[in-house]
């Protein structure tokens, strides 16, 4: 069957042929020797949608600079729930210069030594800057007592403490986001497998990962204290449902548009 009688086939609108016979369109069609015309007409959408909200947030960016304002976002999630992906489609057109992605890796022996949440302190936004935590304090809430990285009592300290803390960050003129980005045990299998029969990708997998499908019920457990807990009115909680990782992307981006006040024109 050819792609004129498979496009036929579908009965599309004409709306869809236009979007199909963009280059973007043309892009995803010939994408596969085999093309799959719906699959292509719905990544061509996702994408002209994307680039409207990528477009977004550069003015996001652009109020950001010009009003010396302040905005924090939290990316938190089990093992390969696309934290990372979701974060390069934020930042892929807006300026380098005034936004971070903070990974942190383990803390060293003198942060050890510290106050839990100092080394998070020291990566705060600037005015005019946003600040991506791949990764965050949240650490402790659900990774650190699930794989022992923690004592009941660091872990009680930083239950006591978090509520605060982000009180302080959204006292000091600060936009604090956190988003939840949620797979089933399903998906995260799958994409396991994935990841580990990829050269490419491979090298994402850790110890920590290895063991999030025989520890899921764990990370349930502590995913629910958090929740329970740290989603309060000033700094709540935003799940996304993240299995597919096109409209979880989507999903976040569109939430921080439409719930900090920039300068839309």
């Amino acid at each position: 069957m050819t792609i004129a009688q498979k496009i036929k086939k579908l009965d599309l609108s004409e709306e869809d042929l236009s979007i199909l016979n963009s280059p973007i369109g043309l892009k995803y069609l010939f994408a596969d020797k085999k093309p799959d015309i719906a699959k292509a007409l719905r990544m061509t959408k996702y994408e002209i949608e994307l680039k409207e909200l990528q477009a977004e947030l550069v003015k996001l960016q652009n109020w950001t600079i010009q009003n010396g304002k302040k905005i924090v976002i939290l990316f938190e999630g089990r093992d390969a729930a696309g934290k990372g992906g979701a974060i390069r489609r934020f930042t892929a057109h807006i300026n380098p210069r005034h936004f971070k992605i903070i990974a942190l890796p383990k803390p060293t022996q003198e942060e050890q030594g510290q106050w839990y949440f100092q080394r998070y302190v020291n990566q705060l936004p600037k005015p005019g800057e946003i600040i991506f935590f791949d990764r965050s304090w949240y650490n402790r809430a659900v990774v650190e007592p699930v794989m022992s990285f923690c004592t009941q009592q660091q872990y009680d300290t930083f239950m006591g403490q978090v509520n605060d803390f982000e009180r302080m960050i959204l006292e000091s003129d600060t936009y604090l986001i956190k988003f939840y980005f949620s797979i089933t045990k399903e998906e995260q299998e799958c994409r396991f497998r994935d990841i580990k029969s990829s050269p490419l990708k491979k090298w994402k997998m850790t110890r920590v990962d290895e063991r999030a499908q025989e520890l899921w019920d764990e990370y349930t457990k502590y995913k629910v204290k958090m929740f329970e807990h740290t989603n309060t009115d000033n700094s709540p909680w935003v799940i996304i449902e993240a299995d597919k990782k096109t409209k979880a992307r989507i999903q976040a981006i569109q939430y921080v548009l439409d719930n900090i006040p920039y300068q839309k024109e």
